[in-house]
């Protein structure tokens, strides 16, 4: 279902029994806490269910010993309006990756759009109403931070002081458009952070018709605040190229789906070795030439997790606090004052791991059993995932 984004607020939440209660903070990726208490969208409190204020709770979720994490955050999308992709033709794909436990998702370009214009005023046009219809409109429950314009040729310091004025707060992959030489990237990135714009530069092969090879040399040149689908999206740098821009950048690492795979534990093990792991997000890149991938980041996780050798626990972070933090957004956190964004998981059905982590670090998609977006349950048991071995309950709600 698709939701404008005056949902009514969610009251007083009390999630309780919590079995393992990941941050999303790298640097402590589990917390030893049981409860966790919401008012109106928000968390209040964390902790012991006996040191928590759990009485009068307009809705109590029983966690039954499950995993409850912060919804996973997809940084890498193309949306172009609703919940309806052209690229693929297909419908609900936003409502789809929910249950795979993505609660928001960020545009790099809304590049997907029949006829999207490349004209100036046209670009700038497109990513103030991309802003304002996703910041209206929420599918699944969904926040879909959108209006991400493609750079073009003769873009001024004006044009960009305008988008950032209007409320737009993103770049689309540099190099998707006309602007591909390092050193007119450069200019046109420091213009979009002067007025609080992030920026995320495209990095490998071409992917779609007008774009271009973005070697590393152009990447470090423009500098953008996040190397976007270092492992390519789809055809990667060489594997020495990708370790190379870890080491010489300092800006934000990101591995999608829709690339490399080989290149994508590459990147994040030399993540790991450099001791940046903080830098490393987790995007899918689609809808693209390869689908739509509902379960994308929860494969990536598993991925990462049992061919990388990272611990599961600081995988989930990739995916949650780092990307918030990257992001500036007020999610994928577990800490009083963040948005009430929760994924409940348990491990699938039959998976031969002991418990959730132990099951993804042997490469098992986990069971999703409830996802909560600002307090509010938007599905229970997962359509898309393996079934969870535990689901949560709501014990008590309104009447």
């Amino acid at each position: 279902m698709a939701d404008a984004a005056t949902s009514s607020a969610s009251g007083k939440v009390v999630i309780k029994n919590i079995g393992l209660l990941l941050s999303g903070d790298i640097d402590k990726p589990i917390l030893d806490a049981d409860t966790i208490v919401v008012h109106d969208g928000l968390i209040t409190a964390v902790g012991a269910e006996a040191d928590c204020d759990t009485a009068q709770a307009d809705v109590t979720i029983d966690a039954r010993k499950t995993c409850v994490a912060p919804g996973l955050i997809d940084s890498h999308v193309h949306p172009v309006f609703g919940d309806w992709t052209p690229r693929q033709n297909q419908l609900g794909w936003i409502d789809s990756t929910m249950n795979g436990g993505v609660t928001s998702m960020i545009s790099a370009g809304e590049v997907h759009l029949p006829g999207r214009p490349k004209d100036i005023i046209g670009l700038k046009a497109l990513a103030i109403t991309a802003q304002r219809a996703f910041d209206n409109f929420r599918p699944g429950g969904v926040k879909v931070i959108a209006g991400a314009p493609v750079i073009e040729k003769g873009m001024t310091e004006h044009d960009f002081k305008e988008l950032a004025e209007a409320g737009v707060t993103l770049l689309g992959e540099v190099g998707l458009g006309s602007v591909k030489a390092g050193e007119e990237a450069q200019k046109m990135v420091a213009w979009a952070r002067k007025y609080g714009i992030q920026s995320t530069i495209h990095t490998g092969g071409p992917s779609i018709p007008g774009s271009g090879l973005i070697d590393k040399d152009v990447v470090l040149e423009a500098d953008a605040d996040v190397i976007g689908h270092i492992n390519g999206g789809h055809t990667s740098l060489s594997e020495a190229h990708v370790c190379e821009l870890c080491e010489k950048s300092s800006r934000a690492i990101e591995i999608v789906h829709n690339g490399n795979e080989r290149v994508a534990i590459a990147a994040a093990q030399t993540a790991m070795q450099l001791k940046c792991p903080h830098r490393v997000i987790l995007g899918t890149d689609g809808p693209a030439g390869s689908g739509v991938q509902p379960l994308g980041i929860l494969r990536m996780i598993a991925l990462l997790s049992s061919l990388g050798r990272i611990p599961a626990e600081q995988v989930f972070c990739f995916a949650t606090g780092n990307t918030a933090r990257i992001r500036n957004l007020n999610c994928g956190l577990i800490e009083p004052g963040r948005a009430a964004d929760f994924v409940f998981m348990d491990k699938a059905q039959h998976s031969v791991g002991r418990d959730l982590l132990d099951s993804v670090q042997l490469g098992d998609l986990p069971g999703v059993g409830m996802v909560m977006i600002d307090g509010i349950v938007r599905c229970g048991r997962s359509r898309n995932t393996p079934p969870a071995t535990e689901v949560p309950v709501v014990v008590t709600g309104k009447h």
